[in-house]
């Protein structure tokens, strides 16, 4: 038999039984979709985590107060720690040795950024002191205008760079350029735009454009001077950073006098570290949702070889009229298994669609890009013929090992 027959004939079979084909692969398609569902949901959060997360530049780690992912615990212990001062920071700038970029910067959340025509924001902006070297290191990009120089840190001279958001906000109907050289009021104080950033895009729902940059020392004289400031370093080149990290962990343990054997009073990350620990919170996730997955296809495979064996009893007759014809055991084997297969397939493919797309239900919630998980829906498609096989072969036995003579006797 051509595999093109009996293929015609497991999908012939599985028509003329409907209802009980539906029922039996609704647990294929509970559990394939249990799995790709979720597993798609996961996904599509930790890219937009990820891409959130992944806000440095390359080769370039941040030194902070506090760290960046942790529990209740850890975070109450770590406001104990000393803030990292102005006077730490350019410590750290003018003596480490295997750096290129130090930036330093402060921020404060929940401002209003309002044009002098009185077009304004809503009270989210985040607005950040930085240095002149702190937007490379974070790995942002200036588009139109310029960004901060050492001469806005010397004169104190009040101007600002936007994010993109903020100026299709408050300057509506004029190109981003066009922002250029405008005057805007942070806190009642008036700043000159001097650059806009270019445009990142939204992560998890957030927005990436939504923020603004002023010099540090104009930061410190207008905002709350009572907070820690963040440290970025670029190391010069991928087969140093290492030593780069170890350099900047000696100068600040020295300038913090953190006495030998004790632990850091600071915090050190990099992209690849944080995203290192957001895959580790959703490994276990992901590990209890394939065990569940597969106990639910396991009873889904119970199902299939329960059906089978119904489906060999009904069809004792038309074995033994083929085995009269000439067909081999081999033939009625292959037949039913590629039935069970079949079978387990077409749950598979619709537990793969329905899950996919319930998956992206994630994605379109938190303006995130969907995504097809291509690894998960092959690993689908082979636990299914897996399945199909292993629960399959015990009934296609069976029906390959019926006798000819007594199976055309069967009423």
């Amino acid at each position: 038999m051509e595999f093109s027959e009996v293929f015609r004939i497991a999908l012939s079979a599985i028509r003329a039984n409907k209802l009980r084909s539906v029922l039996t692969l609704l647990g294929i398609v509970i559990g394939v979709f249990s799995i790709i569902g979720v597993m798609t949901a996961v996904r599509v959060l930790q890219n937009g985590i990820e891409s959130g997360l992944s806000n440095l530049g390359a080769n370039t780690f941040q030194i902070q107060k506090f760290p960046v992912m942790a529990n209740r615990e850890e975070r109450i212990k770590a406001r104990n720690r000393k803030d990292i001062t102005l006077v730490q920071a350019e410590y750290l700038l003018y003596r480490i040795t295997t750096a290129t970029l130090v930036g330093i910067e402060s921020y404060d959340h929940g401002n209003v950024i309002q044009s002098l025509s009185g077009e304004k924001t809503n009270p989210n902006v985040p607005v950040f002191g930085e240095n002149p070297q702190g937007l490379p290191t974070n790995n942002w990009i200036v588009e139109h205008g310029r960004g901060l120089t050492e001469q806005d840190m010397r004169t104190g001279g009040h101007v600002v760079v936007l994010g993109m958001d903020i100026v299709s906000k408050i300057f509506p109907g004029i190109p981003a350029e066009g922002a250029v050289g405008q005057f805007v009021k942070i806190r009642g104080k008036r700043y000159q735009v001097i650059g806009v950033f270019e445009k990142k895009g939204a992560a998890l729902g957030g927005r990436d454009d939504n923020f603004a940059a002023i010099p540090l020392p104009v930061f410190l004289e207008n905002f709350d001077r009572d907070r820690s400031l963040n440290i970025m370093i670029k190391a010069k080149s991928p087969e140093i950073y290492e030593d780069c990290v170890e350099e900047a962990r000696f100068l600040l343990r020295t300038v913090r006098k953190v006495d030998p054997g004790k632990p850091d009073d600071f915090d050190i990350f990099s992209n690849d570290s944080m995203i290192a620990t957001f895959d580790s919170f959703t490994k276990y996730v992901k590990m209890g949702v394939a065990f569940i997955s597969f106990i639910s296809l396991l009873a889904a495979g119970v199902g299939i070889m329960n059906i089978m064996l119904v489906s060999v009893s009904e069809r004792v007759k038309e074995i033994g009229i083929r085995k009269a014809i000439g067909a081999r055991k081999s033939n009625i084997l292959t037949q039913f298994l590629t039935e069970a297969v079949v079978l387990c397939q077409i749950g598979g493919f619709i537990g793969i669609g329905v899950g996919i797309l319930a998956g992206n239900l994630a994605a379109l919630f938190l303006e995130i890009p969907p995504i097809f998980p291509v690894d998960w829906a092959i690993f689908a498609v082979v636990l299914c013929s897996i399945i199909g096989i292993a629960f399959g072969v015990y009934p296609a036995w069976k029906a390959a090992n019926l006798d000819p003579i007594e199976a055309l006797r069967y009423e």
